[in-house]
């Protein structure tokens, strides 16, 4: 494997984590960083998460790959930026720059560049990793270790800038697999997406009751902690998520107050029958949380 440099755009938890993880494999020689809060950019450099900070164009003119790893929404306004640049380069004697995005919804980033005539250039991406922590200092080692990378649409991007991705992941630990733009976000709005959701209104919920009863979080323990901690999850980084993915976040949400609407009836005329059955059935995560 040759070291390469790599551009990353976004000095986030995920950039970050890239950052470190890639240079210590030996993916990555050179780390360029690229991130429009300064602030981010003395931290990353004080971290030593990259060897420089640039620009926009600098980097895609001195990398072999770049990883956008900016919210959503904004990948979507880079994406075709990028594109553009890494296409005016095409003739240099190492080619297009490799371009993948690091997204956790793939659809609309995927509209953003079709027809696109530098699309080839381009790799879908989603490395189903992250904690409820952000910028450069929540950067962490061996983020993904284990972990699973989504690879959408690999039919509209060049076979060798396919294989140049997978290689990336496989050295930074993670289990490669591919799936179409839209079945990506159907199923991630039901494991991921209603999760944070979910637990950003429980949090609301006891805020809200909390102003009325200060001590109700003395009672909090383990089971509040794990399922209430995404709420301390960056709005910016997550309502652009909620908004990309509308359509199937709300199908979700139908769907979870379906289920919870079970329960409320349930408790509401004293069937413990019911309610046992109805926990027996949700037990049944075990079959596809232990595979």
């Amino acid at each position: 494997m040759q070291s390469k440099v790599v551009c990353i755009v976004g000095l986030g938890l995920i950039g970050g984590s890239m950052a470190i993880t890639l240079k210590k494999s030996g993916f990555a020689s050179k780390i360029l960083g690229v991130d429009s809060s300064g602030p981010n950019c003395i931290k990353a450099m004080g971290l030593e998460l990259v060897d420089d900070i640039c620009s926009l164009e600098q980097g895609v003119a001195a990398s072999d790959m770049v990883l956008l790893c900016t919210p959503v929404d904004s990948i979507c306004e880079l994406l075709p930026m990028v594109l553009d640049l890494a296409g005016s380069m095409a003739s240099r004697p190492n080619g297009c720059p490799v371009i993948a995005d690091m997204g956790s919804t793939k659809s609309r980033i995927v509209e953003s560049v079709e027809g696109h005539p530098h699309r080839n250039c381009f790799v879908a991406v989603h490395p189903i990793a992250g904690t409820e922590h952000s910028g450069p200092e929540a950067a962490l080692p061996r983020l993904f270790d284990g972990k699973n990378a989504i690879l959408c649409n690999v039919a509209q991007s060049d076979p060798d800038a396919v294989a140049t991705v997978e290689e990336m992941l496989e050295t930074i630990g993670m289990k490669v697999s591919h799936m179409d733009a839209q079945s990506h976000d159907l199923h991630v709005a039901y494991v991921s997406h209603l999760s944070h959701l979910t637990s950003f209104s429980l949090a609301l919920s006891v805020l809200d009751k909390e102003k009325m009863e200060g001590n109700i979080l003395t009672l909090a323990a383990g089971g509040f902690d794990s399922t209430v901690r995404l709420a301390k999850s960056r709005g910016e980084t997550w309502a652009p998520i909620f908004l990309q993915n509308r359509e199937f976040v709300l199908e979700a949400i139908d769907s979870y107050i379906k289920c919870m609407m079970l329960f409320r009836d349930a408790l509401y005329i004293r069937d413990i029958d019911r309610l046992h059955n109805l926990m027996g059935s949700a037990n049944d995560i075990k079959r596809v949380l232990d595979r």
